[in-house]
């Protein structure tokens, strides 16, 4: 801390400078359906003289602004403003600010003024939350990543400390669907776990994340194969005026970022990034080292006004160190599960815009490898695994004005599969006494996927927006190979500050691949199904602020179930870093029937301010909910994740363009778990019945930032759990003390991050 303090007093006494620097914003603004620039709107910097009007090709550009932190106002007779805040003007290169905006429909007098700060996509009604780039990387205790970023949002639960598992609405980590600039993506997480999508830490640069979307249920059906959650990353384009760069170094990584003009009409971005955990764990004396690298590169061409290429790569490269010198070394070590990992994204995209829409084509591969290993405390292999996964994916999708009130959207998609396993689990005999026996099993496939969907929406008197959706899945690998699900989604707007909004329909996800391999029968799973309906009620309180109230219900059929272990569902399982301790449950390794049922319901309260001229922000979330799993023994059990109470408060203020301060507060009830007898050994019959303590903790962020006139600085101080609270983090059974473990979560963590722009 002290150290810190005398970090930004050397700064401010060295780098004396002027206030007069001056800064650009630019930007363009388009109709939020058919994607064409729209010309002649009124783009304005509030509280100043500054602004511009947009040219034929929807284009404005903002000279001599002096730096600071803006709003800006998009305007024009026809279509709802929309207001963006957290404008960071500096001099190191122009600012760009995108705007979407949607023709009017609502004309009240008196309320106009509402509008403008919280906009809601036409397709997704109801629970969904944007965030922009900012309100990302300033989140405390975030670590500058978006899945942590989210982890604050209503209905989400977090699973374990220092991991990525997103719980939502009471849904197992591997029902969430990730979407880098329109290409799907299995996970974005190092060390992922596999089958699931959670991790650590994301490896998504979060200094090219232009904006977030996530919705938490409800989701129309262009988005599909996932049942509990879509996160839409979008990335911004490079520069192009000149190249420049940007040095980043922060709890947990350094990193280097490139991008500029690639000649008149393309641009570039480049980031390749190396965790230094390897120094922390050897310092403090672990038997183990986690190392990972990652790199993110993206290139955009305009061919015309009209058509664009887009290509995007991203991979991650996730590697365990071991060191057994040592009985201590060796017996913790025991008790992890390792996995090297190979990861990639890349994709190739086409935009068309026409008179009266648009339509995307992308050409995608994910490919991630796992060599995965768990040994004992003679060191020999009681699990092995090492699997390959590789998706080539065709997708297309069109968006289509039907006219001024009603929309079209079509798509399709096609996966070509790989996947490959050479596993092997020996005479393992769970906590609860059963046997898993793969002395070899060495599985290669190829499936194959596709799917279609339509999407209407439609504007009925002024006030009733209804969107109807179908969408078929299909996947060769399953006995019961295609399936229908429709959704429908009404909201009702009583003025242009209240709307009450409903959504309901069929979901559906496949089963993982890994499933899919231990017995022959599992062939015979089903595609999950989940119900949901889902009521809410939304108010602006007033122009930055708005309220939320929302219950939904969650009804789960199919869903895979061990004909082994008859209390086992696999709704319980994907969280943490699977492995004995967790009697390799995730994985699906005995043979599995579409037998599991279950529930999920809850009510959510958030309110949510923008900063506005009262130049502070913030997000109360109150979420209580249940869940409830039956497997073949038919006996009604908590979910593994339920966690009843979630309390979640983010907050901060902007003191000028200089300094910034944040907190972040989160309370949730205790994650239900099954106590051990005297023995280590665990019974059926105690299954899920207790319950970890509450776990509760607060961060705090100190932002500064500096402008040198071509160069940018912004320095850090992130302090989590700041009064060391020792959460629970899972419990475990220790055999060398023969008593239970409650492993708790780090206690007070303080970490420091300084990044350069040029």
């Amino acid at each position: 801390m002290k150290k810190f303090i005398f970090f930004l007093f050397v700064f401010n006494v060295v780098f004396l400078y002027s206030q007069d620097k001056f800064g650009a914003i630019t930007g363009k603004v388009v109709d939020v359906y058919t994607k064409q620039g729209l010309p002649g709107i009124n783009v304005t910097i509030l509280d100043t003289q500054l602004g511009a009007s947009t040219d034929v090709n929807g284009e404005f550009r903002i000279l001599n602004v002096p730096i600071g932190v803006y709003r800006l106002r998009a305007s024009s007779i026809g279509y709802n403003p929309v207001i963006k805040t957290d404008i960071i003007v500096k001099t190191v290169k122009a600012t760009v600010v995108d705007f979407e905006l949607q023709e009017k429909t609502l004309e009240l007098e008196g309320i106009t003024a509402s509008i403008g700060y919280f906009q809601k996509d036409p397709y997704e009604i109801t629970s969904v939350t944007n965030l922009s780039f900012e309100e990302i990387r300033r989140a405390p205790g975030g670590l500058e990543d978006v899945v942590r970023a989210i982890s604050v949002l209503p209905g989400v639960a977090q699973a374990d400390a220092g991991r990525n598992d997103l719980i939502v609405r009471g849904g197992a980590p591997s029902e969430n669907l990730y979407l880098v600039d329109g290409i799907p993506v299995p996970n974005i997480n190092h060390f992922g776990t596999q089958g699931a999508t959670g991790g650590p830490l994301s490896f998504i640069n979060l200094d090219f994340v232009k904006s977030t979307s996530f919705s938490t249920g409800g989701f129309s059906s262009m988005h599909g194969d996932k049942l509990s959650s879509v996160l839409e990353i979008n990335l911004r384009d490079g520069r192009k005026d000149r190249f420049g760069g940007k040095a980043t170094i922060s709890a947990t990584q350094f990193g280097l970022n490139v991008e500029g003009p690639i000649g008149e009409k393309g641009d570039l971005i480049f980031s390749a990034r190396k965790s230094y955990l390897d120094f922390i764990f050897k310092a403090a004396g672990f038997g183990f080292v986690p190392e990972y690298y990652d790199v993110l590169a993206k290139a955009n061409y305009s061919i015309d006004s009209k058509n664009s290429l887009s290509y995007l790569f991203i991979s991650a490269f996730d590697n365990v160190k071991y060191f057994n010198d040592t009985e201590d070394q060796r017996y913790n070590n025991a008790r992890a599960l390792g996995s090297d990992q190979q990861q990639y994204v890349t994709g190739l995209s086409w935009k068309s815009l026409f008179d009266k829409g648009y339509f995307v084509i992308n050409l995608s591969r994910n490919y991630i490898s796992f060599n995965t290993i768990q040994r004992d405390t003679l060191l020999n292999p009681i699990f092995k695994n090492e699997s390959l996964e590789s998706e080539n994916n065709l997708k297309a999708d069109l968006i289509y004005k039907l006219g001024s009130n009603s929309e079209l959207g079509i798509g399709t998609s096609t996966k070509l599969i790989k996947f490959k396993s050479d596993l092997k689990l020996p005479n393992f005999i769970t906590t609860f006494g059963d046997t898993l026996n793969i002395t070899s099993l060495n599985k290669k496939d190829n499936y194959y996927k596709a799917d279609v969907y339509i999407q209407y929406s439609n504007l009925l008197f002024d006030r009733l927006r209804v969107n109807v959706g179908l969408r078929l899945d299909y996947f060769n690998a399953i006995n019961v190979k295609t399936y229908i699900s429709p959704r429908v989604s009404p909201s009702y707007m009583f003025n242009d500050i209240t709307s009450i909004n409903f959504a309901t329909g069929i979901y559906r996800q496949s089963p993982s691949y890994i499933w899919l391999i231990a017995d022959e029968s599992n062939k015979g799973l089903k595609n999950i199904r989940v119900d949901q309906y889902i009521l809410g009620v939304d108010h602006r309180v007033r122009y930055d602020v708005i309220a939320k109230v929302e219950g939904f219900y969650k009804d789960y059929k199919d869903y895979p179930a061990s004909l082994l272990r008859k209390y086992l569902v696999l709704a319980n399982t994907g969280a943490g870093f699977a492995g004995a301790e967790d009697n390799f449950s995730s994985f699906g390794l005995e043979p599995l029937v579409s037998a599991g049922k279950g529930f999920s319901r809850g009510v959510e309260v958030s309110l949510q301010k923008k900063s506005s001229d009262i130049p502070h922000y913030g997000l109360f979330s109150l979420t209580y909910s249940e869940s409830r799993f039956k497997a073949l023994d038919g006996i009604e059990r908590r979910g593994s994740y339920e966690q009843n109470w979630i309390i979640n408060l983010s907050a901060g203020y902007i003191f000028n363009n200089k300094w910034e301060g944040s907190l972040k507060f989160r309370f949730a009830t205790g994650k239900p778990y099954t106590p051990y007898n005297s023995d280590g050994t665990q019974d059926v019959d105690k299954y899920n019945s207790s319950r970890v303590v509450a776990n509760h903790s607060l961060d705090l962020r100190v932002d500064r930032k500096w402008d040198f006139g071509g160069y940018n600085l912004i320095a850090y101080l992130d302090v989590q759990n700041i009064y060391n609270r020792k959460n629970t983090s899972f419990v475990r059974w220790d055999k060398r003390e023969r008593k239970v473990d409650m492993t708790s979560s780090i206690g007070i963590l303080p970490s420091i991050g300084v990044s350069l722009e040029m």
